[in-house]
């Protein structure tokens, strides 16, 4: 079967679909082009689809390449047979092909290599054969005594260690215990004495749940391994996996069995018996803990990815003046007015808290800055003395119609405030007074700000200090990528960070872009950015669609219509007697009317292109460059401030999502302490995949622990759209 062919059962999609997609990959091209431009070509697979062909293709070749290193191997060892090399070109995994190769990989010095040195590898065939014979075992040991076995017992001995390895490192029984160890096998974990004592009270909070705990490996929940992990390898918990008896010996006896006709059928059972403490069992420990690992680092990784997509795609509040805040007590709030395009308007320091407690000196200067640069937001960082500016923000909002403040995630604020990129784009400001700018543009527009900063700094995930940081990293940048090329870059407003991750670009390049703007001026069409240095044909084809030029030469500069599709949406607008610049609901009405004189396929015939490129062009032609993210509710504005002793078991309010998770989602309320909806308390039809970080829900407050700082929510059983009495007699909070 053909890589193709398998990868195409997996998607069940067709293998020329597959053939198609990673001959687009293998010729340069990147994933966003495929996925919005080569539709005809990969019969429109979806961006997941060909994200899943891209690493399939990856982990076969990868597979392939270390078959060849093994069947080479071998064959050095002229211990390769037809037999053998049919193994392994059937191994379908790589667990499969490194089983069959254990007894040929070259090992360093083990007691079964020692005895095989003093000559014992005959009689550990002997054992293996079971022969029956009257003769004693210790007879037929005295024929390979030597000055390195002089007895008997030390002969029986060394073969033993020769019969262990050679059980242990059989494919089939491996695999066999590795199955069912992955089905029957119960991970424990144990606190180890004196461990909590050197650990800080939160710590021993932190793996209580695991101080004694055991569970069946399929029932383990990702977030549980994960915790184990990081518990043993902070030398808090002792971790075990427990394999029944009756499973290794029933894996060994399907392959190896002692023959109580054969005097040497006791030194099989010890050797059995050896075989799968001092080797077999705790290679499979190995196995299943490393499997287990990978499975809960994957949808930990899936998590992060997932968050951060919804992170990235709400939307942007477009067109308004933000007051950015970046909370502090001992050194003052940072305050930045940024217009909307994001320039520094303003800055003030203000320090409305302890130990200074200027209170109203900070109104005042608040209130001036709101005043003078009319401001219509204001966005305050979630960190370290939020809440109390919150109150004080709160005071001012009720003064003013229309101004609402939003709480933002300032997760990685000082990652950016720090680095390289901040010091260029804001040289004239202290590195505390850029984390302000940086919280206020978030709001403005999450996408632009969110890519300067590391995805892993973002903070939206679970144990992601734990994972694999290498495949978090390229899943993090593949989420940016999707989110950047499909949203669509401004190219004459761009920082270099969000062009940087425009299909076909790159950082270089994107400095490149910049470069050629600052010198020479915006570009007024996409032909223009020919000139760039170092873009050349490849990268202009690949990026070019995702690019938008707004008010420049040519109208379908502004959408995402490729160039190379330009004449067809060219020969669309001259059918329907359309000008590119024409209002969009002239456009709408003729190219309505275009649609239904003829089909979409006799359409896409006469106009020479592909149904779904000329559905494609029909959308932006109506819409050029419509952002997605304009599709989605704005963010949660609030104009008041709620203290965790108002909440009452039963209160409804609106929250927003801050992070979801294997055990529930975390949502800002408005109080000091996010609240927990927890996976229990979500109704029957609604999963946490329904949940995304941004999203604005109603919840319903279950209990308060004020002492622990733990709210827990629940899920509205019915509420009507005011305030009031629900249809369950709980209240709503207005807010």
């Amino acid at each position: 079967m053909t890589h193709e062919t398998q990868i195409a059962q997996q998607l069940k999609v067709r293998p020329t679909q597959v053939a198609a997609v990673v001959a687009l990959l293998d010729d340069g091209n990147t994933l966003p082009f495929i996925a919005r431009y080569r539709k005809e070509v990969t019969g429109s697979l979806d961006e997941e689809q060909i994200r899943h062909i891209e690493a399939e293709i990856a982990r076969l070749r990868a597979l392939d390449d270390r078959r060849a290193a093994v069947i080479a191997s071998v064959a050095e060892q002229d211990r390769l047979t037809p037999d053998l090399q049919a193994q392994f070109e059937a191994a379908e995994t790589l667990h499969a092909l490194e089983d069959l190769y254990a007894p040929y990989r070259p090992k360093r010095r083990t007691r079964a290599s020692i005895a095989r040195e003093r000559g014992l590898g005959p009689l550990a065939d002997l054992i293996l054969a079971q022969p029956a014979s009257s003769a004693t075992a210790e007879a037929l040991a005295r024929p390979f005594l030597s000055d390195a076995a002089p007895t008997p017992d030390e002969a029986l001995a060394g073969a033993r260690d020769i019969v262990a390895e050679t059980i242990s490192d059989h494919a089939a029984v491996r695999g066999r215990l590795r199955e069912r160890a992955m089905q029957v096998g119960v991970l424990t974990s144990r606190l180890i004495d004196g461990a909590a004592d050197d650990k800080a009270s939160d710590d021993k909070d932190t793996y209580r749940l695991y101080h004694d705990f055991a569970l069946e490996a399929p029932r383990l929940r990702p977030h549980q391994v994960l915790a184990i992990n990081r518990g043993e390898s902070e030398k808090v918990l002792r971790v075990a996996l427990d394999v029944p008896e009756a499973e290794w010996l029933l894996a060994i006896r399907g392959h190896f069995r002692p023959d109580r006709r054969s005097p040497l059928a006791g030194q099989m059972q010890q050797a059995m018996d050896d075989a799968a403490r001092r080797l077999l069992l705790p290679a499979v420990e190995r196995d299943v803990r490393r499997a287990l690992t990978e499975t809960a680092e994957r949808h930990a990784i899936d998590v992060f990815a997932r968050n951060l997509r919804a992170l990235l795609t709400q939307p942007p509040m477009l067109g308004r003046v933000v007051l950015g805040i970046d909370p502090g007590f001992r050194t003052g709030c940072k305050a930045a007015v940024i217009d909307p395009t994001g320039k520094v308007l303003d800055t003030a320091t203000i320090y409305p808290h302890p130990p200074q407690n200027k209170a109203e000196d900070a109104r005042r200067i608040l209130s001036d800055l709101i005043a003078r640069h009319k401001v219509a937001l204001i966005a305050i960082g979630n960190g370290t003395a939020s809440r109390e500016t919150e109150q004080l923000v709160a005071g001012l909002t009720r003064e003013r119609d229309g101004l609402h403040y939003v709480i933002v995630n300032e997760a990685g604020a000082s990652v950016y405030s720090a680095g390289s990129l901040a010091r260029a784009e804001l040289p004239d400001l202290d590195v505390t007074m850029r984390g302000a700018v940086s919280i206020g543009r978030r709001l403005l527009d999450p996408l632009a700000e969110l890519v300067k900063i590391d995805a892993k700094s973002i903070g939206v995930g679970l144990y992601q200090h734990d994972v694999d940081q290498k495949a978090l990293a390229g899943s993090l940048e593949g989420v940016v990528e999707s989110v950047v090329n499909q949203v669509g870059v401004e190219v004459n407003t761009a920082s270099p960070a969000l062009l940087g991750h425009v299909a076909g670009i790159g950082p270089k390049l994107a400095g490149a872009i910049v470069a050629h703007r600052d010198a020479h001026g915006p570009f007024p069409g996409r032909t223009a950015l020919r000139q760039v240095p170092g873009l050349g044909p490849k990268a202009f084809e690949q990026s070019a669609g995702f690019l938008r030029i707004r008010d420049g030469d040519n109208p379908l500069d502004a959408g995402a219509i490729h160039p190379e599709s330009y004449g067809v949406a060219e020969r669309v607008l001259a059918r329907a007697g359309l000008a590119a610049d024409a209002p969009v609901e002239q456009k709408q009405a003729r190219l309505d009317r275009l649609c239904a004189e003829a089909p979409l396929e006799a359409l896409a015939v006469e106009l020479g292109a592909g149904v779904p490129t000329l559905s494609d062009i029909l959308d932006q032609l109506v819409r050029p460059g419509r952002d997605p993210r304009e599709d989605l509710p704005p963010p949660l504005l609030r104009s008041d401030v709620l203290s965790a002793d108002d909440l009452r078991p039963g209160m409804l309010l609106n929250g927003t999502v801050r992070n979801v998770v294997d055990f529930g989602a975390f949502i800002d309320i408005g109080v000091k302490h996010d609240g927990l909806l927890h996976r229990s308390r979500l109704p029957r039809g609604v999963g946490l995949q329904d949940l995304h970080v941004g999203n604005v829900i109603e919840v319903v407050i279950v209990d308060v622990d004020q002492a622990r700082g733990r709210i827990g929510l629940g899920w509205p059983k019915a509420t009507n759209t005011g305030g009031g009495a629900t249809t369950d007699g709980s209240m709503k909070a207005g807010r």
